[in-house]
């Protein structure tokens, strides 16, 4: 039986204005549920463009995203942020939020608008915290905490959202070898209790690592998509990146490596 898509995206089209270049380029993709997929390619490619469109923060100028087999555009808001839940490269907080209050805000499309957080939305909470040994941090202000301390807090804000789909922007970008550990294994938890999760990196370390879908993405297109150990071969990671690579095996996974080397 096959499964139906996460996401299907069908002809988008995105330019930041009338007269800007298309960032986007009827670009059609299928994302499968219930796996890791990693959209690889370089900086400026439109990866970032493509989860906000995804996410429905920008509205395309053609084409329609589906989110299990819906038109997005007919989701409301709150209902979205019930399926989806994003983290983002970086985000700007402006006040002294503690590290708990800043991950109770993960349960804000349960919440009504005057409403609280409750008992269970404070458990769920600090639950995700300790699951991320991040506990610790609870009372500390977000604008206090390090990069890669604030990255992981706010991967705890949105898996605090308890969403069957999870959006990552270069997730591992300012993370240190202990807290990237930490993230990846978050993410194949995740994707083996069935969850989405869809990822934007430019390191294809990073992609072999946390993915079981690959999609390779230049110029505001998909130049390939497949399975991990089909699409990561180093004829078509040269020519989305433009320079010649290699891909070796490294402990039963694939490592791509600059330059073609000797021999």
């Amino acid at each position: 039986m096959t499964t139906s898509p996460a996401f299907s995206l069908r002809g988008l089209r995105f330019g930041y204005g009338p007269e800007a270049p298309e960032v986007l380029r009827s670009l059609s993709l299928d994302i499968p549920a219930g796996t890791t997929t990693a959209i690889l390619g370089p900086n400026g490619c439109g990866k970032t463009t493509l989860l906000h469109v995804v996410l429905g923060w920008l509205v395309p100028q053609g084409g329609e995203v589906l989110v299990d087999g819906r038109p997005l555009a007919g989701i409301p808001r709150r209902e979205r942020g019930r399926l989806v839940a994003l983290v983002p490269q970086a985000e700007h907080v402006p006040f002294d939020f503690s590290v708990l209050e800043y991950v109770l805000m993960g349960r804000t499309p349960y919440l009504g608008v005057l409403d609280m957080p409750s008992a269970e939305d404070h458990r769920i909470a600090m639950e995700t915290l300790e699951a991320l040994s991040l506990d610790h941090l609870w009372r500390r202000p977000v604008p206090e905490l390090s990069g890669g301390e604030r990255q992981m807090v706010t991967l705890a804000r949105a898996l605090a959202q308890r969403t069957p789909i999870l959006l990552l922007d270069e997730p591992t970008a300012h993370l240190d070898l202990g807290n990237k550990g930490r993230l990846l294994d978050t993410l194949a938890g995740l994707a083996g209790k069935g969850t989405t999760v869809l990822l934007t990196t430019h390191d294809p370390e990073t992609a072999s690592l946390a993915a079981g879908f690959l999609v390779l993405m230049r110029d505001g297109q998909v130049l390939d998509s497949g399975p991990l150990r089909e699409v990561l071969d180093a004829e078509r990671l040269s020519a989305t990146y433009g320079v010649p690579v290699r891909v070796v095996e490294v402990d039963g996974r694939p490592v791509v490596l600059l330059g073609r080397g000797k021999g």
